[in-house]
């Protein structure tokens, strides 16, 4: 772990990478903004994921004072993940079904019923967090602009997404398998962040705030009415993001489960309690005796105990992690490896016809609607994994190792 010194008013900042050359250029001129912010608390800190973002960089982690900063919660609120073990040897997925192996039969079928991408559902789903939209949002909190998102969120609950989320199916050092899940609030997400960042814009110009526009940090007072309805709001997105993995890991387990009954008689089931954290919010929560608001972007809580999980790559391997608690990251750890390129270099460096060659060479069943972009979420597009674990050795505690065997993607 390494300290950047304080210059003038900006504050430390603590950087959980073997050196400060590591965090890119652009990533690092957006930290030393961070640090100049008058009401940051005690010091942002960079997981070793940290990469490039808008506003606030991912993979960083900050506490403020009695504000709170949509652009640093950033626009996928609640994104997240989840898992569930299950007693299914790896071997059962490699039956035949007539030329074609059961787990190609079966990610086929989860693209056939989870929908990916801009995709959603052709019909009105049920939705227990928007049926009760009225517990979350009081009169004075509603917003006439983000209400078509709440009738229009009936129809992506349950939907996977595009970019970085991805449903696989993986193998543990035992060779079971288990799922993993990454989606959060699709449009609704977005909405909320981008209406309440122009509203802390126009309130920040209204009051001559310090903070330069091109920061992109305009801050609410969580005691303005403004700051209450983000927090109401984002509450709202946040369990929607959590509802939203259920149901598709509901769908996913039910396809799984019941593919492997058929062709492969045997009755599979659940091993443990299920997984599920959020990589994207604020959070109130007490430390150093103060209570503040901690934003995490790109990571995830890890108070000693916490079981959090740690995905790599597409095609590489993830970790499921138990929290030790490091008060110096404000309980946090990284939400996974972090990309060490943008997606259009990505395409530039990487054919589609290279990434598809070497998931097969690593027999691992791809499941993609259009591979054209496919290239964008290869595993050199992203740091390793194993390098991003070893960098946050004193932040989490690996308890389990999982290697993707399919992969589905937006």
């Amino acid at each position: 772990m390494f300290v950047k010194s304080a210059e003038g008013k900006r504050k430390p900042v603590k950087i959980w990478l073997n050196s400060i050359e590591q965090v890119g250029s652009g990533c690092l001129g957006k930290v030393a903004n961070l640090s100049s912010l008058p009401f940051v608390y005690k010091w942002p800190a960079l997981m070793p994921n940290c990469h490039e973002g808008y506003g606030m960089p991912i993979g960083v982690v900050i506490a403020t004072e009695s504000v709170i900063i949509p652009n640093a919660v950033g626009e996928d609120i609640g994104c997240g993940i989840c898992f569930v073990q299950t007693d299914i040897h790896a071997n059962l997925l490699k039956i035949e079904i007539g030329q074609t192996p059961l787990i190609q039969a079966i990610v086929d079928c989860i693209m056939r019923n989870v929908p990916v991408g801009l995709a959603q559902h052709q019909e009105k789903q049920s939705c227990r967090t928007l049926s009760r939209v009225n517990e979350y949002l009081l009169t004075e909190h509603r917003v006439a602009d983000l209400e078509p998102e709440l009738r229009a969120g009936y129809y992506q609950i349950g939907t996977l997404g595009g970019g970085g989320h991805f449903i696989e199916i993986q193998e543990d050092e035992s060779g079971y398998v288990g799922i993993m899940i990454h989606s959060g609030s699709r449009n609704l997400g977005p909405k909320i962040c981008n209406h309440f960042n122009e509203i802390a814009k126009t309130l920040n110009a209204q009051w001559y705030s310090s903070i330069p526009k091109e920061y992109d940090l305009a801050f609410m007072p969580e005691k303005t009415s403004a700051g209450q309805s983000y927090i109401h709001w984002m509450k709202l997105a946040l369990d929607f993001a959590d509802e939203n993995r259920e149901k598709i890991m509901l769908k996913v387990k039910e396809i799984i489960f019941s593919h492997v009954r058929k062709y492969a008689d045997f009755l599979g089931s659940e091993k443990g309690k299920e997984i599920n954290c959020h990589h994207n919010y604020a959070a109130l929560e007490n430390h150093y005796g103060q209570d503040v608001w901690v934003h995490r972007r790109g990571a995830i809580r890890a108070k000693g105990g916490d079981v959090g999980i740690v995905p790599g790559s597409m095609g590489s391997f993830s970790y499921i992690v138990e929290g030790k608690g490091n008060l110096d990251s404000f309980n946090s750890c990284s939400n996974g490896a972090g990309r060490n390129s943008s997606r259009k270099k990505a395409r530039e460096n990487y054919s589609a016809q290279s990434v598809i060659k070497d998931l097969k060479q690593n027999d691992i069943t791809l499941g993609k609607i259009n591979n054209d972009d496919v290239a964008e979420e290869c595993h050199q597009a992203y740091k390793d994994i194993d390098a991003v674990m070893a960098q946050e050795q004193d932040l989490v505690k690996p308890v389990k190792r999982l290697k993707t065997i399919a992969v589905i993607k937006g």
